[in-house]
């Protein structure tokens, strides 16, 4: 694994870090990688909102924005799936004039055609691109060609072993082969590992296929990890994003910590620091 020296880590990680701290009302967000002397981040950055799902649709863009992220994708906790199309447009614009790039939802669940549909209808509606999903394998035919209807992204997240379907991306590719490159992969970093795959493996191997990425670390790789700051677990966070950089990963990098639901911003802002200090020196 790559080390870097400790004072070139500490020195921008803390950047990302002091993102988090600023006042509520501070603009932190889109303005982190085009700050005066700053480059453009490496990576896209953004939030899976199931990390504040105590919180309101306002919250969660405040907070998001706080943390120095550009990119987030909603869960049906801030932006209901039976929303009307006007709210769903509303959401969109709040979320763009806030300086945010609402890009997806999810994880959204579909069992139904009725509940493909509608899918792709709030995505549409909301101006989302990208529907981080866990669709039924008998409907994979109907999201192959509404992605192709649509022009949106459906990116299958791994679960891990908890998940008979699609526990890793190894089960998601064989499902999806055959579909067109529009329906791929959301890599759940810490379920791949606890499912027994390496995710800078999986990255590499079906690069082609990576559409969005929800990263975290985890306090085990087995079965039973769970959440934990980045940095402080068992996975090999540098061996992750230099596979992201390898392929020249051009989706969103999205912070999902299931940890400390009710005042999780601490140890998002140390997980975002941390990442940022890596990509600073690999």
């Amino acid at each position: 694994m790559l080390r870097p020296s400790r004072r070139d880590f500490l020195k921008t990680a803390g950047t990302g870090i002091a993102a988090a701290t600023v006042l509520p009302g501070a603009a932190a967000g889109p303005a982190f990688a085009g700050s005066p002397g700053r480059s453009p981040e490496r990576l896209a950055l953004g939030l899976a909102s199931y990390t504040l799902r105590k919180f309101t649709l306002d919250q969660t863009i405040a907070m998001t924005k706080r943390l120095g992220l550009a990119k987030l994708a909603l869960k049906d906790f801030h932006l209901p799936m039976d929303a009307s199309d006007g709210d769903l447009a509303a959401a969109g614009r709040k979320a763009r004039e806030a300086g945010l790039d609402l890009y997806g939802c999810g994880v959204v669940y579909m069992k139904t055609e009725a509940e493909v549909n509608r899918a792709f209808h709030y995505a549409k509606a909301a101006g989302m691109r990208t529907i981080i999903g866990a669709p039924d394998p008998s409907l994979l035919p109907q999201v192959d060609a509404r992605t192709r209807e649509s022009g949106i992204r459906v990116a299958i997240h791994n679960h891990g072993p908890e998940d008979k379907t699609f526990p890793t991306p190894t089960s998601v590719i064989e499902r999806i082969r055959t579909l067109n490159p529009l329906v791929g992969l959301c890599v759940d970093v810490g379920h791949t590992r606890r499912a027994g795959e390496d995710p800078a493996d999986a990255i590499r191997k079906y690069r082609e296929r990576v559409l969005d990425i929800h990263i975290k670390d985890i306090n085990s790789a087995e079965r039973e990890g769970t959440t934990i700051e980045m940095g402080r677990g068992v996975l090999d966070i540098p061996s992750i994003l230099k596979a992201l950089l390898k392929i020249r990963f051009d989706g969103v990098v999205s912070f999902e910590f299931e940890k400390d639901e009710d005042d999780p911003l601490p140890g998002v802002a140390e997980s975002i620091g941390y990442t940022r200090g890596i990509l600073a020196v690999v």
